[in-house]
């Protein structure tokens, strides 16, 4: 690790450098975020020593300095998240690679596709698995209120097209920007392990915890599961899923779609020097021209079947078969891997870039797939080396020769169990049942009347209410007074953030109770917001609106205990109840939906009537 990784981290910002050979002084982002991973991965083995001769320590701080570097460079782009916040496109985005000397910006936006979702969301993932392991990263409530604020960024990844994990965006290059399963999946999976983390760790207080929205995640989960097994709108499947669905971040729950998405992965990229990034992908071919940024119409047809082959991704898939329990899988792709390292002088194991085919070859291999001979690129000669490869290397060596417990060590939120065994796993995150278990949420009702007539007037036909008085000292907050509250989260005038964006919440949001300033609150639900649009007034869609949010609660509810949803009765709804009996009509729409929930269920979703205490 030493002499194949550490070597290239810089002694000032603590960042990895992308391009190892010459006086390039690029650090990518993801690239420095899996070397100070694999660097934690191999602290964490040396802390099993009784005298580890200082090298625990000098590797843990070796981690700590890398992200703690790219925080440094985040946190002077504070402008750039706070306008991201605001209007997410391309141009208002932090920037993805850096000085790795100063930390500076390397390229503008014209010149370079920054936008990239998925390296923000492995910084948050990866802090938080490092600071569950007892490092400690963040030092200031500064910095606790620029990472809340990257949680409000990170939580639009289901609307905000970017440019993936391979910087070119759309399959065409042509610089247009795509909505990717990689970059959503790893934010959902970086919303899950950050919700409810003390960034503080142990020594930590109410003040340093970050709060994710429940109804963001809760979108971005089914944005993935919508977009998957494709990765985009031009990418039929893509290799980048490889750590959207396995590690670092786990990100479906369902079983049946992962092995959808990992069997298309398989059959269409696999090949016998690693995987294709896509298909026609054109990225360090011959026929590929290095003086133009994008590409011609058309023109990546010329690609087809003489795309690079990584075996980068042979490493994921070891890692992969490690998690899941499956030793086959591990030693089937150690076999494929195996052939395609060479050593270095030293006698390191070097991990090549890619494999491509020779201009002299192209053809024939156009004409008979797979018959001609791949040749390595030129990673491990001068002192180039591929660190992410290198980095994934390290890590797959510790996991499959047991000197890291895949279920204790890395990662320690142990989102890599399985369905069936995650109940009884305590995990450090708040979304503890993100598997296809069984949904058999009881939601808690509780009823409030307007006032006291219209409460007395609901005991007549038997429905037991509490008015807004009656429920003291629990407070009953409409959304948009919660959400002004948290406008206030993230305020930072230094930094100049101004916290949560103007963002209503939803159905999971209104169900949860709060505890502000001493104070609990439960708010209301949005379909009983009277600043909404007037026709939530009709009772008829009211009663709808009612209904669907319960089924939407029944399905998407994952964290401990019942939600719990207000029902707010007003005079304005029950003067329908009056005008029908009146006219005869014994269809009292509201009363029925009343006398529906103390039945226990309505339309499949399990209900229980209680007081509000």
């Amino acid at each position: 690790v030493k002499a194949t990784i550490l070597q290239f981290q810089s002694p000032t910002t603590g960042l990895f450098l992308t391009k190892t050979g010459g006086e390039n002084s690029e650090s990518k982002v993801r690239d420095s975020l899996y070397c100070a991973a694999s660097v934690w991965a191999l602290s964490i083995a040396y802390r099993r020593l009784d005298d580890d001769k200082g090298r625990t320590h000098e590797l843990e701080h070796c981690a700590v300095k890398c992200v703690r570097g790219i925080l440094y460079c985040y946190m002077r782009q504070a402008d750039k998240v706070e306008q991201f916040k605001q209007d997410p496109c391309p141009f208002k985005c932090l920037h993805s690679i850096f000085n790795a000397e100063t930390g500076d910006v390397v390229y503008p936006y014209k010149e370079y596709g920054h936008l990239q979702i998925d390296a923000v969301s492995l910084f948050l993932l990866y802090l938080v698995e490092m600071i569950a392991s007892g490092l400690q990263i963040i030092y200031n409530t500064d910095e606790v209120a620029f990472v809340q604020n990257l949680v409000y960024c990170v939580e639009r990844a289901y609307r905000v097209p970017d440019y993936g994990m391979w910087e070119r965006g759309s399959k065409y290059n042509n610089n247009s920007t795509e909505l990717h399963s990689s970059s959503v999946g790893l934010a959902k999976a970086a919303l899950e392990a950050i919700n409810g983390f003390n960034l503080f760790g142990k020594q930590g207080c109410s003040w340093s915890v970050i709060f994710v929205d429940l109804d963001a995640h809760n979108r971005n989960r089914q944005t993935l599961s919508s977009l998957l097994p494709r990765e985009s709108r031009s990418h039929n499947t893509d290799a980048a899923l490889l750590p959207c669905i396995g590690y670092p971040a786990f990100a479906v729950d369902d079983e049946a779609l992962l092995g959808q998405a990992l069997d298309k992965v398989l059959r269409k990229l696999q090949g016998r020097h690693g995987f294709r990034r896509f298909l026609r992908d054109g990225y360090r071919t011959a026929l590929e021209d290095k003086t133009r940024r994008y590409y011609k119409p058309a023109e990546i047809k010329l690609f087809d079947g003489i795309e690079c082959e990584f075996p980068l991704f042979f490493i994921y898939m070891i890692i992969d078969g490690v998690y899941r329990g499956r030793p086959e899988q591990v030693r089937e792709y150690q076999d494929l891997l195996k052939p395609l390292l060479f050593q270095t002088s030293a006698g390191h194991a070097v991990v090549p870039k890619y494999y491509y085919v020779p201009n002299d070859f192209i053809e024939a291999e156009k004409k008979m797939p797979g018959s001609q001979k791949r040749f390595p690129s030129n990673t491990g000669s001068d002192g180039r080396l591929f660190l992410w490869g290198q980095a994934l290397y390290c890590i797959a060596n510790l996991l499959a020769d047991k000197l890291l417990n895949s279920s204790k060590d890395l990662p320690p939120v142990a989102k890599f169990c399985t369905r069936y065994t995650r109940r009884n796993v305590v995990m450090l995150v708040q979304f503890s049942h993100n598997g296809e278990l069984e949904n058999d949420v009881v939601v808690h009702l509780a009823l409030i009347a307007e006032s006291q007539r219209l409460q007395a007037f609901l005991n007549t036909y038997g429905i037991s209410t509490q008015t807004p008085s009656q429920v003291e000292p629990i407070q009953i907050w409409p959304q948009h007074e919660l959400v002004k509250a948290y406008q206030y989260l993230g305020v930072n005038e230094k930094l100049g953030l101004s916290g949560r964006p103007d963002r209503p919440l939803g159905c999971l949001g209104t169900s949860k109770i709060y505890r502000i300033l001493g104070q609990t609150v439960v708010p209301c639900p949005l379909v009983f917001d009277l600043s909404d649009f007037y026709m939530s007034q009709d009772v008829m869609l009211l009663i709808d609106d009612i209904l669907n949010s319960l089924q939407f609660i029944k399905h998407n509810w994952k964290m401990h205990g019942r939600p719990v949803f207000l029902v707010i009765i007003r005079e304005d709804n029950i003067r329908c109840v009056l005008a029908c009996a009146q006219r005869g009509s014994r269809f009292n729409p509201v009363l029925d939906m009343l006398a529906s929930f103390k039945q226990g269920s309505l339309e499949g979703v399990k209900v229980r009537i209680d007081r509000l205490q």
